[in-house]
């Protein structure tokens, strides 16, 4: 009996805790701006089957699991969440190659360096695209028709980032597989043009709802 009654009281404790945490705010909705500390609940569900519809689930998922509160189950959140994500990982890909740009070996093939600095030039656009997609998202509103047209304007500039990115990688076909500089770019550039091509596919599906 003691031990039950003790059962009882952690339980209730518990309860008590989780009646007092705070509902998510509104800053939650920016992965630019959140840590995962801030996620207090894990309803992952509908990320997981929203990320079953893209090319790259698994990114999908484990990109975006940790906003799974944030997003509410509402397509709408979860498109805006996903270019949050592509946005932070493209500008972190951005300064990689502009490091990278200044202190590579110049050693490495002539193919290679060119190759690096188209790079640096269009992983600079596509960051802009995506930050403008983002700010699209951020101020939706108006009549069907005109959400129809903002959404539009989302759809290419995201189509523009994934094409920006793609160009990066495109850009070292013609050097050799050995070379470090074109393995450590293009496994870089492949991890944002996942998580970009799975934003771009939740701004369709969201877009096609309206």
């Amino acid at each position: 009996m003691k031990t039950s009654c003790t059962l009882c009281i952690l339980f209730t404790t518990v309860l008590l805790h989780l009646s007092l945490i705070p509902a998510p705010s509104a800053a939650l909705l920016d992965p630019t701006t959140v840590s995962s500390v801030d996620i207090i609940l894990d309803d992952s569900d509908y990320i997981r089957s929203s990320c079953k519809t893209t090319l790259y689930p698994d990114t999908c998922y484990h990109s975006l699991n940790h906003y799974a509160t944030a997003v509410q189950q509402d397509p709408g959140r979860l498109a805006r969440v996903a270019i949050g994500v592509s946005l932070a990982k493209a500008k972190r890909m951005s300064a990689f190659v502009s490091n990278l740009s200044r202190e590579a070996d110049y050693g490495a093939q002539p193919r290679a360096l060119a190759a690096l600095h188209d790079c640096f030039s269009v992983f600079g656009d596509a960051v802009d695209q995506i930050r403008d997609s983002l700010s699209q998202m951020r101020t939706l509103g108006g009549s069907s028709e005109s959400l129809r047209f903002q959404m539009s304007n989302v759809q290419t500039w995201m189509s523009a980032a994934l094409s920006n990115e793609d160009t990066c990688t495109d850009g070292f076909e013609d050097v050799s597989d050995d070379e470090p500089l074109k393995l450590d770019v293009c496994n870089r550039a492949g991890k944002v043009k996942e998580v970009t091509s799975n934003a771009l596919a939740f701004i369709n599906s969201f877009a096609n709802k309206i």
